[in-house]
């Protein structure tokens, strides 16, 4: 579904990604793990077009993207819940979701009424949303704007979702709801690529993971494989 190939990025004169490699297969979750500054939100961003790769390739469903705008990239089905959350503090928490949606439904005519199925299905994902919807997203905890930043992504009908660091600056007892609504998401057959500094957690959902280091990929194999393997205990899972 989703494929990167020899993706080299970065910011100026700076090249943090130095020939990443990998792929994200239908229905499945693939996890990207690394210390802190290992490249992995860059990869994301490479990827989505929030910064134009300087070599390599990454293709969505077969059709190349690289150095697509980001807009034509959603468009063509990728979504991306991006570190932070960033959310649109001053909107409420439906036209938030509502925003997810205008790239694949109408801008006019029939727009609410079209939106009102997809609507239906992140409340029923989130509940806590559906009784939030007229209220600022802005005055959210931060774990219902995760919810609602993973519910504006899901809007999107997305064919790969781009998932960045979900439990970064939420409670322990809240980075457990949001794995488990990434296994719910799993279940679904939704297609994923999870960045998370919890590799242990990354790991528990995924069913392919990536150990990333220096810009690029240093390791690589199923969750069962990285746990055997001694460099990943020391670093990651000790």
């Amino acid at each position: 579904m989703l494929k990167v190939e020899n993706l080299h990025a970065g910011y100026g004169l700076s090249e943090v990604l130095q020939g990443t490699t990998l792929e994200v297969p239908e229905g499945k979750v693939v996890a990207l793990i690394g210390a802190n500054g290992a490249g992995k939100t860059t990869t994301m961003r490479a990827i989505s077009g929030m910064i134009k790769p300087t070599k390599g390739s990454v293709t969505l469903g077969g059709k190349a993207i690289e150095g697509y705008a980001t807009s034509r990239i959603a468009r063509l089905g990728l979504a991306h819940s991006p570190e932070g959350r960033k959310v649109f503090g001053p909107l409420s928490v439906e036209d938030n979701l509502l925003l997810g949606a205008y790239n694949h439904l109408p801008m006019f005519f029939g727009f609410r009424s079209k939106a009102a199925v997809e609507l239906g299905k992140v409340y029923e994902l989130f509940p806590r949303l559906k009784e939030r919807r007229t209220q600022s997203a802005g005055t959210l905890s931060g774990g219902e704007q995760q919810m609602l930043a993973i519910g504006r992504a899901l809007m999107a009908k997305p064919k790969v979702i781009l998932l960045d660091e979900p439990s970064m600056g939420l409670a322990p007892v809240i980075v457990l709801e949001v794995f488990n609504i990434i296994r719910r998401l799993k279940e679904a057959g939704i297609t994923l690529l999870l960045v998370e500094q919890f590799a242990k957690s990354a790991l528990e959902v995924s069913d392919y993971a990536y150990v990333m280091e220096h810009g690029r990929i240093a390791i690589a194999g199923t969750p069962a494989e990285l746990h055997k393997d001694e460099r990943v205990l020391a670093a990651y899972l000790g």
